[in-house]
């Protein structure tokens, strides 16, 4: 009979060879266009496409939202605080709503946080958004942080730190603060594989992956995401194909 505890330690060793992998950079993209991530990959002279992008990360689709940092870019010529600073918000407000698609589904409130994320990392951060992850601080530190950001609640805060961490290679003190995402498909995959119950709210997820590996809750999460968008579909799920096949209790 398999175990919640082998289960947990396969999300986990996933989990830890991505952590491991040399690689420097945002894994799948994170979208299709190579300029924009060059844009988003680029920490050490425009940390603040990072940050925007993770602010604008929220209900829309995630490839939709990492592209607005590369729009504006496109719009104003570049891509600096210094231009940005210059941006009234109701520039910011008609450059993410213009065009025959709108850059966001709620543009109103997302011209509203990118106006205000400027506007904070001029005025906390010296205009360095970089300054919130300098210098090897704890983990639970870069997630207040990033909360200190209107719009941004306990899941972007903890996903930014987690990407940072992860697939940029910043180095914290320590890494309990990082919980997983809890999204639809990790939350899904967490039912499936009887680490949840059925109806699991988000912030049972969260509590269990901290119960079930405390020193580092968030290595499960892109595993867990992963699974859940390439092979654990809500229907229909392609249970051959999925890394956890051997261990999943609806298999066995």
């Amino acid at each position: 009979m398999i175990s919640e505890q082998q289960v947990t330690n396969r999300l986990v060793d996933y989990g830890e060879r991505l952590w491991q992998a040399p690689e420097k950079g945002l894994r799948d993209g994170p979208t299709d266009n190579e300029a924009a991530n060059r844009l988003l990959n680029d920490i050490e002279n425009h940390p603040h496409a990072f940050v925007l992008a993770c602010i604008m990360d929220q209900q829309v689709k995630y490839q939709r939202a990492w592209l607005i940092p590369y729009h504006f870019q496109k719009e104003l010529g570049d891509f600096s605080m210094q231009t940005l600073n210059q941006q009234s918000e109701g520039e910011i407000r008609r450059i993410m709503g213009e065009g025959p698609k709108k850059l966001h589904r709620f543009t109103d409130n997302m011209s509203k946080y990118f106006y205000e994320a400027v506007a904070r990392i001029r005025g906390e951060y010296e205009g360095d958004a970089s300054r919130i992850w300098a210098n090897r601080p704890p983990s639970a530190t870069v997630i207040y942080r990033f909360l200190e950001f209107d719009g941004v609640g306990p899941k972007i805060a903890s996903m930014a730190t987690n990407i940072l961490a992860r697939e940029l290679k910043v180095e914290f003190s320590d890494y309990y603060s990082i919980d997983v995402s809890a999204d639809v498909h990790v939350r899904r995959v967490f039912r499936r594989l009887g680490l949840t119950p059925e109806h699991a709210t988000v912030e049972q997820v969260i509590f269990r992956a901290r119960s079930l590996h405390p020193e580092f809750p968030g290595v499960m999460d892109i595993a867990a995401w992963e699974i859940g968008k390439g092979s654990c579909y809500p229907r229909e799920p392609l249970c051959d194909d999925c890394m956890m096949a051997d261990v999943c209790p609806r298999l066995l």
